[in-house]
């Protein structure tokens, strides 16, 4: 199961609206094929396994992260292929709360007299579909909030400079982080000040590029932007407020003209695009990951919101001072007992940098 769940890892930010799953055959005690998600979602991970096997998957013992499929969609379900297959058992990590499968592969399994064992594996596949499972659950996406700051939590000096907070290493993990999400997501004030191209830019990873999101209620970013250039490169969406778009119907038709393909939201009490119906739109058009990498007011925002799910912080050897920018702008704690507060996963040494990767607590 554990090379199963590696498998399945190289489909991240690749496969959505799927799943990322993998398959191991294993027959007389060796491995007889394997398989994961493809890009698009296509073909699944038990199909590939089940095409490199060939006739050697007949009695053989499946390991797979996700339940396999009951339903027909682009492709025949699943389950119905590994019974066709002739394996003899089936060792499923984790139940598919979709509701066209839910149980019903596992059945299908039974009835034609495989045996199935269920929960091998279970935390480690949760975790790895997470975007899956929130999507699904709560019609939005798992939300990973990606922060660089110095030791004393800043993201830029009083003057605004910023790059580079962290070293060649850690951002080099940090565009790793891109390749793993299906989607990344900016406000328009650090679009504006940093002009991000929010790509994956390590050799060979271009492809791995997500979508780019650029929260922009009134249609600010400019049309000569690198996001807005390049747009027909890489798919670039822009969360806007519906006064924005029925106004500056001019400059709503540049960006189209250009690319950019407009997701319309209505206003919060402050006039800003409700954070719920975005995520809302996101998850509607099939994203289940996404990296938040917008400056101080954007992150407090979604905590605000309680809508980030993880952080990854990365942390620089170097202190600015009280007059740098702070990474969270304020967003009404007036009490210990009102912090947003998580759990920490993970420490590792990046370089001379520090990531660390957090599970926040009530932010559903």
């Amino acid at each position: 199961m554990r090379i199963a769940l590696t498998l399945a890892q190289r489909g991240l930010g690749r496969v959505w609206p799927n799943p990322a799953v993998g398959c191991v055959l294993v027959r007389d005690g060796r491995i007889v094929g394997r398989g994961w998600t493809r890009p698009g979602g296509r073909p699944h991970a038990e199909t590939e396994a089940l095409r490199r096997a060939g006739a050697l998957a007949r009695g053989a013992t499946a390991f797979i992260t996700l339940e396999p499929c009951a339903h027909h969609g682009r492709t025949p379900p699943c389950a119905g292929a590994l019974i066709d297959a002739g394996i003899a058992r089936a060792v499923v990590a984790v139940r598919d709360p979709d509701p066209r499968v839910d149980g019903g592969g596992l059945r299908m399994l039974q009835e034609a007299g495989i045996a199935v064992e269920l929960g091998v594996g279970a935390q480690a596949a949760e975790a790895l579909n997470a975007g899956f499972f929130r999507r699904v659950r709560d019609s939005r996406p798992h939300v990973v909030l990606k922060t660089a700051t110095t030791l004393d939590g800043r993201i830029a000096t009083h003057t605004g400079d910023s790059q580079w907070i962290t070293g060649e290493t850690a951002r080099q993990l940090a565009h790793l982080l891109r390749a793993t999400h299906d989607a990344v997501l900016v406000g328009v004030e650090t679009a504006i000040h940093d002009n991000p191209s929010l790509t994956c830019r390590l050799p060979g990873m271009a492809e791995r590029s997500p979508v780019r999101v650029v929260l922009d209620g009134r249609m600010r970013l400019p049309l000569t932007h690198a996001l807005i250039v390049t747009a027909r490169d890489v798919p670039t969406w822009m969360i806007v407020l519906p006064p924005a778009a029925a106004e500056n119907r001019a400059r709503q038709d540049a960006y189209a003209e250009a690319g950019v393909e407009m997701i319309v939201v209505a206003p919060d009490g402050d006039g800003n695009p409700d954070l719920g119906q975005a995520l809302a739109a996101l998850a509607g058009k099939g994203i289940t990951r996404l990296l938040v990498e917008g400056g101080g007011r954007v992150a407090a925002a979604f905590l605000a919101a309680h809508m980030i799910d993880e952080v990854v912080w990365f942390r620089a050897p170097c202190i600015v001072g009280g007059d740098g920018v702070p990474s969270f702008a304020g967003f009404g704690v007036d009490h210990l007992s009102d912090a947003v507060r998580g759990t920490r996963m993970s420490s590792e040494t990046v370089g001379a940098d520090i990531v660390e990767r957090y599970v926040l607590h009530g932010q559903d």
